[in-house]
């Protein structure tokens, strides 16, 4: 087997290392990093090059990377947001010849590997599908004989706004969201006042709630708008994005469902979600016991309906209904009495109603 020696020379394009292909194979490492980036925001290879790549994930949240033929990376993110239930068992991947090449969907402090051939002149991308990640989470790939034409960093219409983060006079604002929202709407994204590992879910244009996926529980929730991620995208992913409108209701109990004694808080791990209806069904385990959670908006005025379903217990479970964090709680089973529930015997199902006071 004829075996071909690999040699890449790092050019200087305007100040920007750009790593080139001069032989048939190359070798690329890219490092998802916080903030919604990757570490790499462009690279070139000659046509015909045969690329290793290697996703590795420094981020605290699960990434994918995904490669689009030229002119097609948007059309590719819309139509990983329309897979519904199938998303998880793709990995956020649509099965579109537009996809050349991706990854399966990487957990943080792992790495996955890929190889692909770009074989004709033009300019690829590379983009996250994870949820909310496609619109602002992409590189670019330039397949060309001629690197020189390639275009400075601050210039490149193709590289991510927040991957510009160098370039002097970085101005203007950008929307609250770069596309229509379909609602129910999930983003995995930093939110004020909760874990870094969070999740907010626009119920629906009115009405969202922040979920802590660290510590597997429900945060915050609100009405009037849904989020402002401005701050996020515009070059500093370290910023909270803003809630838009009215907290009315805010967790001051901590983690809510106790399992054989009440007064004792539970360990958590969270074990992520499955979309139904385009409403995030929430995975944990709590003291090894699964738990589902899925949120809805109360059909009238301000509030929330949790619905769980259990794996199986053998003792009491506890669910904790704190006064002072804005809502009135209702079970759909038992009885409220100092601040928690008890559950009969052997529920595997039940809701909770919050209604904002």
């Amino acid at each position: 087997m004829r075996k071909y020696a690999v040699v890449v020379l790092f050019v200087a394009l305007c100040g920007l290392k750009i790593p080139v292909a001069l032989a048939q194979d190359t070798t690329l490492t890219i490092r998802a990093i916080e903030g919604l980036k990757y570490d790499v925001p462009r690279f070139v290879v000659r046509p015909g090059t045969r690329v290793h790549l290697t996703l590795d994930n420094y981020d605290d949240m699960a990434h994918n990377l995904v490669v689009t033929l030229p002119n097609s990376r948007l059309r590719v993110v819309n139509t990983s947001l329309a897979l519904g239930d199938q998303a998880v068992k793709l990995n956020y991947v649509p099965r579109t010849p537009d996809v050349v090449a991706h990854t399966a969907t990487v957990d943080p402090g792992k790495s996955e590997k890929i190889s692909f051939v770009l074989s004709q002149d033009g300019i690829y991308s590379y983009v996250c599908t994870y949820p909310g990640h496609g619109f602002v989470m992409y590189g670019v790939i330039y397949v060309t004989r001629r690197p020189a034409t390639v275009p400075p960093l601050d210039k490149d219409p193709n590289v991510a706004a927040n991957r510009k983060d160098d370039m002097a006079g970085h101005a203007g604002h950008m929307p609250d969201h770069p596309y229509d929202l379909k609602y129910p709407a999930v983003y995995r994204t930093f939110m004020p006042d909760s874990g870094p590992a969070s999740i907010a879910v626009g119920l629906t244009p009115k009405q969202a709630y922040c979920w802590d996926a660290g510590s597997c529980r429900l945060r915050y929730a609100w009405t009037g708008g849904f989020i402002d991620q401005s701050d996020h995208w515009d070059g500093n992913g370290k910023k909270p994005t803003h809630v838009v409108g009215d907290v009315y209701f805010r967790d001051q109990g901590g983690f809510s469902i106790r399992f054989g004694t009440a007064d004792r808080l539970p360990e958590v791990h969270f074990k992520g979600y499955k979309l139904i209806n385009r409403y995030p069904e929430f995975r944990y385990t709590v003291n090894g016991i699964e738990v589902r959670e899925l949120i809805k908006p109360l059909p009238t005025g301000r509030g929330l309906v949790r619905h769980f379903s259990l794996g199986a217990v053998s003792g009491p479970v506890y669910f904790a209904c704190k006064s002072g964090d804005g809502v009135k709680y209702r079970p759909s089973v038992g009885k409220i009495q100092d601040g928690m529930v008890r559950l009969p015997v052997g529920t595997r199902n039940f809701t909770i109603t919050m209604t904002a006071e």
